[in-house]
């Protein structure tokens, strides 16, 4: 029986004319990259974040998820570059992101909200039937999104779904994640997802997760830092730098100091 080696070559060879390396991988695409402002973050992921491409952030609540989407904007806000945070349960706190350098001159800050409670007005009735579509906080934040970044102008728009239950990021189409990809490579927009699990699946270049590693406390109240680990899961593409490739595996640290009494 011949083996497996010698069974592909013969494929390759029978459809060599008709289709080419029919079993070899199209090479992974070579793309940009931007800082993220955490050096560490950085080896990790050779360069950065790609530039025109879906990056996922994965990882329980103080994993430090939101930290690196943070730290990214900053370095985009800060060059001047428009982005936005799409705030799927209203969770984002500008001063902290002010603290993180982020310029909110420069920030959209789109928050989505239960309209079925916070605002009746928007219940549409069709027909003369008691017929009501309600838009999810979810609907909101996945229609956001697809409106900006088709509009373009956007360096990276953040789409944070970091307090979605998993089964509910899952139902997002992968048709909506493939018209995501296309609209950040045709803006050369960053498109950073938070979340507890991915999934953009195929449609995302890069994926990272991270968990939490240690907490310095200062007092009985205050914690002056937090030590985190990141992992590079999956990859689609090569970066354009001439850095050598790390293990991928990183650990990081964040120096802000939190007041647990005056943050309660």
């Amino acid at each position: 029986m011949p083996s497996s080696s010698a069974l592909r070559q013969q494929i390759e060879r029978d459809f060599q004319h008709r289709y080419p390396s029919v079993l070899t991988p199209a090479p992974r695409g070579i793309q940009e990259v931007s800082t993220t402002g955490i050096s560490q973050i950085d080896e990790l992921l050779d360069g950065g974040l790609p530039i025109g491409a879906i990056s996922e952030i994965t990882g329980s609540a103080s994993s430090g998820r939101t930290t690196i989407a943070l730290a990214f904007l900053a370095q985009r806000t800060q060059d001047g570059s428009s982005c936005a945070w799409i705030d799927t349960n209203d969770n984002l706190d500008p001063e902290s992101a002010a603290a993180n350098g982020v310029n909110l001159k420069h920030l959209l800050w789109v928050r989505c909200r239960d309209a079925s409670i916070e605002d009746p007005s928007r219940v549409i009735r069709r027909t003369s039937k008691v017929s009501k579509h309600i838009w999810t906080r979810l609907d909101q934040a996945v229609r956001a999104t697809d409106l900006l970044m088709q509009a373009g102008g956007f360096a990276a728009i953040v789409l944070d779904l970091a307090d979605e239950a998993v089964e509910h990021g899952r139902r997002i189409p992968l048709a909506t994640w493939f018209r995501f990809r296309q609209a950040a490579d045709r803006t050369r927009c960053s498109l950073i997802v938070l979340g507890k699990a991915a999934y953009a699946q195929s449609s995302a270049a890069i994926v990272l997760e991270c968990q939490s590693d240690r907490i310095d406390i200062a007092t009985g109240t205050v914690i002056r830092g937090f030590n985190f680990s990141a992992r590079r899961g999956l990859r689609r593409f090569s970066p354009l730098t001439n850095i050598v490739r790390k293990p991928p595996v990183s650990t990081w640290s964040s120096q802000a100091q939190w007041d647990l009494e005056r943050r309660a």
